[in-house]
Formats: C-alpha cells, sequence, structure tokens
C-alpha cells in the first residue's frame, strides 16, 4: 500500500449508502472485477465506473458507506482502481469493512468541505494530512492508529493474519 497517494477528485454528498456505491442488482458474483464494472452506477455520478481514471480519489461528505452491512461495496471501489476515499465520517460497518479488505479511507471533514469535483488532492496516510494540489491548501484527517496502517499496509485484515501467522 502506497502511504502518499495522488489522484483526481470525483465528489460525493451525504448518506452515499451501499446500493449507490454497488446496486443490489449485481450482487449475484462476488468477482471484484465485476462489480467494479458498476461501482457508484446508481449515485450522484452513475457514469463513475466508466469515466474515471484508476487512480482517482473519492471524496464524499458524512456517512459515506450507510446502508447493509455487505462487504461488496468497498470492494467494488477498491478493484475500481479507487486508492483512498476521503469522507466527512463513514458508516461504522463501511468503515470495518473498509479496513479487512485493504481500502483506506480517511476522515476530513474541512477538507470535503473545500475540495472540488476535479481537484487534484495529496493523501499522506502515515501523517494524516490531505493536500489540495490544486488550491494548495492543507487539511488535518483523522490519523489510523498504528495497528489499523499495519492491516492496511498488509492489504487487509487476512494478509495481515497471515504475517503474523509466519512470524510466530
Amino acid at each position: 500500500m502506497r502511504t502518499v497517494i495522488r489522484g483526481k477528485v470525483w465528489k460525493f454528498g451525504d448518506n452515499v449508502d451501499t446500493d449507490q456505491i454497488i446496486p443490489a442488482r449485481y450482487l449475484n458474483t462476488s468477482d471484484p472485477y465485476e462489480l467494479a464494472k458498476h461501482v457508484m452506477e446508481d449515485s450522484e455520478h452513475p457514469d463513475f465506473a466508466e469515466k474515471h481514471q484508476e487512480g482517482d480519489i473519492i471524496v464524499a461528505g458524512k456517512n459515506f458507506g450507510s446502508g447493509s452491512s455487505r462487504e461488496h461495496a468497498p470492494i467494488a471501489i477498491k478493484f475500481a482502481g479507487v486508492p483512498v476515499v476521503i469522507a466527512k465520517s463513514f458508516a461504522r460497518i463501511f468503515f470495518r469493512n473498509a479496513i479487512n479488505i485493504g481500502l483506506p479511507i480517511v476522515e476530513a471533514p474541512e477538507a470535503v468541505d473545500e475540495i472540488n469535483q476535479g481537484d487534484e488532492i495529496e493523501v499522506d496516510l502515515e501523517k494524516g494530512v490531505v493536500k489540495n494540489l490544486t488550491t494548495g491548501k492543507e487539511y488535518q484527517a483523522t490519523k489510523f492508529p498504528e495497528e489499523l496502517q499495519a492491516i492496511l499496509r498488509a492489504g487487509g485484515l487476512m494478509e495481515y493474519a497471515k504475517e503474523r501467522l509466519k512470524s510466530g
């Protein structure tokens, strides 16, 4: 996992739920690449899956990922090539699922308020800093405890557990 991530912003509003992230009609597969083809299809940017570029960053309002407890939502985002999601806040189950599958998520309310669609931003996961490269402004984000950073660096909870078992 990269600790400094740069990308172009796709901005979303508040309460983006898991059905907007990956509509239930596509949950008949567990293929992460197939899920990625439909990511954000029922959101305010229904063309996200076809128009975003790998490395683009999702920035959203409060309560991102509310709804079901399925891991399909963060999996679809991760396999669509989105390296990090920034939001004012995340639904609790989405937060855990994102960490478990190795998708970095960052809470930075002030940054969300001031970052716009299409801005170029940089996220330093280790320092907990979001920098808007378009405007030059820098924002403090919630920094994860070292244990969560270790899970993300490993690529998710299962990979982290495998590493821990090997080192015994």
